[in-house]
């Protein structure tokens, strides 16, 4: 299988960071943590920057994340959008990650309707034309925790948006709402452009990817089946409830070997 590499998400460094120290980290902080597990990219919104900061560590720039009320009827691309997407492009990413945020903020997730999810994928497809102008894949990032939204934000992508629109299958985000992210992989690998990776014990992260109850053997044979190419990209997440006994140094390092045994015996 030959994928890009292991990418890894920013939440959970930060959020780890806190937890330990009860202050945010500096990114100088998280770009060395991150070389030091052997993380070869992030995914962020890439200032020069922040980008000069991740490659002195030796990391690149895989991906950047935007969460947007896509369910709305106002959405401006250019403002909204474009400026993130250009500074993508500028560093060298390909795949643009738009989070359907919950109706109602966060903390509430009202129920969106049938035409919100149409919006939302017409909305999609709207910024999928644009970025795909910097060359840039766009795909949606499942973040419903309920089966309702998550269910329709998977049907604004398939039903309601454009070829271009691809999925950013959040595998701990699908668990919680009730599915089995293999599932959606095999049964959507051409709209599949990129992960982010959790485990899960009921709606409680796992410390790791080995722990907990999606099956990450099985998801890495599913991904040879269907000849993915892209980025693994890790979010994992410690919080106090799931009481994590190592670091997150320690923990994402873990992870990516055990990727990596799954990779090369399948291969």
């Amino acid at each position: 299988m030959n994928i890009l590499g292991f990418s890894t998400g920013m939440y959970g460094w930060n959020e780890r960071y806190w937890l330990d120290y009860k202050k945010e980290a500096s990114w100088e902080d998280i770009f060395r943590d991150c070389a030091e597990a052997g993380v070869d990219a992030v995914e962020l919104d890439p200032s020069p920057n922040l980008v000069k900061l991740a490659k002195s560590f030796g990391l690149s720039v895989s991906s950047a994340y935007v969460g947007l009320q896509l369910h709305e009827a106002a959405l401006d691309v250019e403002k909204d959008i474009m400026p993130v997407a250009r500074r993508l492009s500028e560093a060298g990413g390909k795949d643009l990650v738009v989070n359907a945020d919950p109706k109602g903020g966060w903390g509430v997730s009202l129920p969106k309707t049938e035409d919100e999810f149409k919006r939302q994928g017409d909305h999609l497809s709207q910024i999928a034309i644009a970025a795909g102008t910097l060359g840039l894949k766009v795909s949606m990032h499942n973040h419903a925790d309920d089966k309702h939204n998550a269910e329709g934000d998977l049907r604004s992508v398939i039903e309601y948006s454009s070829p271009e629109v691809g999925l950013c299958i959040d595998t701990g985000w699908a668990y919680v709402a009730g599915y089995d992210p293999i599932e959606w992989i095999q049964k959507y690998p051409d709209r599949l452009h990129t992960f982010h990776l959790r485990n899960q014990k009921g709606r409680i992260p796992t410390e790791d990817l080995i722990d907990g109850e999606i099956n990450m053997r099985k998801l890495i044979h599913v991904l040879k089946d269907i000849r993915y190419k892209g980025w693994l990209t890790l979010e994992l997440w410690h919080r106090e409830d799931n009481h994590p006994q190592r670091t997150m140094v320690e923990d994402t390092r873990i992870s990516i070997d055990y990727l990596k045994q799954m990779i090369q015996e399948i291969e």
